[in-house]
């Protein structure tokens, strides 16, 4: 099984608080200056050093901050993927990810999925959001 674990500069928390209300499960959320006799202040002590989605309706996401001093890369070239099991309800999670500028394919259906739509998010993040063909 594959978790995706996603990379931010800084809004890691703001990002993964946004997702568990719209995915709803349990967040965990630890920061740099958690770190026992590792931290430093030139990371960022309140950034995230690691966060824990585990929600029962999409699966896992993990993400963290870059250090404050990393020059990092947000993730450019990678979508999450999203299967639910209703059309409605994928329908509900890509209209609360999306942004007016941020749609790269709306949601509808398609000839593999009755409800499939491409969105990046406010926080960069790119999503596939779906549901799967009824049995």
């Amino acid at each position: 099984m594959f978790t995706p674990y996603i990379h931010f500069k800084g809004h890691c928390r703001e990002a993964m608080e946004t997702y568990q209300s719209i995915f709803g499960g349990e967040l965990t959320i630890s920061t740099y200056g958690d770190m026992p006799d590792m931290a430093s202040p030139e990371m960022g002590l309140d950034r995230v050093m690691h966060a824990a989605l585990m929600s029962p309706e999409a699966g896992n996401l993990m993400a963290s901050d870059f250090p404050a001093n990393f020059e990092g890369d947000d993730q450019k070239a990678m979508s999450v993927s999203v299967e639910l099991k209703s059309a409605k309800r994928a329908e509900e999670i890509y209209e609360a990810l999306k942004t007016e500028d941020g749609v790269i394919m709306p949601f509808g259906p398609t000839f593999f999925s009755p409800g499939m739509g491409m969105t990046k998010d406010r926080f960069g993040t790119h999503w596939i959001i779906m549901t799967t063909p009824a049995a």
